[in-house]
């Protein structure tokens, strides 16, 4: 099994970290709820569950005939 020779000092293994980082998510808003939510995502409003704009399914009109 490999092991070092020397220890990598901090600084060494902080600079070759640099490069990892987190970066911000995207956030879109949708064109019928006006709702923010993630890009390429479906998202719930009301019952409802909307993707690109569109309804995919309407828990609401399930609720209201069970009750």
């Amino acid at each position: 099994m490999a092991h070092p020779k020397r220890k990598i000092s901090k600084t060494r293994r902080d600079k070759r970290r640099t490069h990892y980082k987190a970066t911000a998510p995207t956030i879109a808003t949708c064109s019928a709820t006006g709702e923010a939510h993630l890009y390429h995502r479906a998202h719930w409003h009301e019952g409802k569950l909307y993707y690109r704009g569109q309804v995919l399914i309407d828990n609401s009109e399930a609720v209201e005939n069970v009750a």
